[in-house]
């Protein structure tokens, strides 16, 4: 089984409805630690990925995931524009001309995009971002790479592991961005960044369950 074209633009429709129905969870989490904004700017940025819907849905998945990021990088303020628009924009390059992913090529694009937004947000595993619910979520798919797990499995523990990473930032002191601002007094909360991304895992997982 493989995930075609059709379900990645599932996913990503998913995904506008997911972080547009949670918009206001991610503003309050992010009023906590950081500027009260990542709920919004997500939501901007992800209401015009759905309206270029139309001139990529005829593409092929790496060109997808490049227009979804360069949208991303356009609209989204803060620092979630230019980690998600990396995201988009690296899952793309290792995905171009495809019409369909294996469940290692959608490893593999995961990875990519991991370590753009190391590269680019200069983070690393226990910052309080991200990449506390992103490295675990790769680990995980890998992990069932290998194992050479159904895809819809695979898919369920990329996302529970992103789950955990998500819930283990909570008693983190940030080191990286606005919350890294309030030294200890950022522990105690979850970070906003690393819930939007388990967001978008659960949501490839549930997409993707019967592929």
């Amino acid at each position: 089984m493989s995930i075609a074209r059709d379900n990645v633009l599932d996913w990503i429709k998913l995904c506008v409805n997911v972080i547009h129905e949670n918009k206001d969870y991610l503003v309050q989490l992010d009023a906590a630690i950081g500027d009260a904004d990542h709920g919004a700017n997500m939501d901007r940025g992800f209401q015009a990925i759905i309206n270029k819907m139309p001139e990529i849905s005829d593409k092929d998945i790496g060109t997808i995931f490049k227009t979804c990021g360069m949208t991303l990088l356009s609209t989204v303020g803060g620092a979630g524009g230019p980690l998600y628009g990396t995201f988009f924009l690296q899952a793309g390059m290792k995905t171009a001309g495809k019409m369909e992913l294996s469940l290692e090529d959608w490893s593999n694009a995961l990875e990519a995009a991991l370590s753009g937004v190391v590269m680019r947000g200069k983070a690393e595993l226990g910052d309080k971002t991200m990449v506390d619910a992103l490295t675990p979520a790769v680990k995980a798919l890998k992990e069932a790479v290998e194992k050479k797990l159904p895809i819809g499995k695979a898919l369920a523990q990329s996302a529970d592991a992103a789950s955990q990473g998500m819930v283990g930032t909570i008693p983190l002191v940030a080191r990286k961005g606005r919350a890294s601002y309030l030294g200890e007094r950022s522990a105690g909360h979850q970070d906003p960044g690393a819930t939007s991304t388990h967001m978008l895992l659960k949501a490839a997982a549930d997409t993707w369950a019967n592929c």
